[in-house]
């Protein structure tokens, strides 16, 4: 796993208090973790401030699994 990777599921298992073990990159935030669209709107903003991005509410509804995240953030850090 790497760093991003790491950091990503850090990110989700701290807001949504669970543990990492239970965070994979296929799980589905709503359906596999229980994430309401609150859950879902503070993980995007813990995510903006821990990689100093920002997150469009248009792409922020496109990510329903930990990998989208994980694959948006490499995207606009190689921009």
């Amino acid at each position: 796993m790497n760093d991003i990777e790491q950091k990503v599921i850090n990110t989700i298992a701290e807001t949504l208090k669970m543990g990492e073990e239970e965070i994979s990159l296929e799980s589905k935030l709503a359906d596999d973790l229980g994430a309401d669209s609150l859950d879902a709107v503070e993980i995007m903003m813990a995510i903006e401030a821990k990689f100093d991005t920002e997150i469009s509410d248009e792409d922020a509804s496109k990510m329903a699994t930990t990998k989208d995240i994980v694959e948006h953030i490499k995207k606009n850090l190689n921009q």
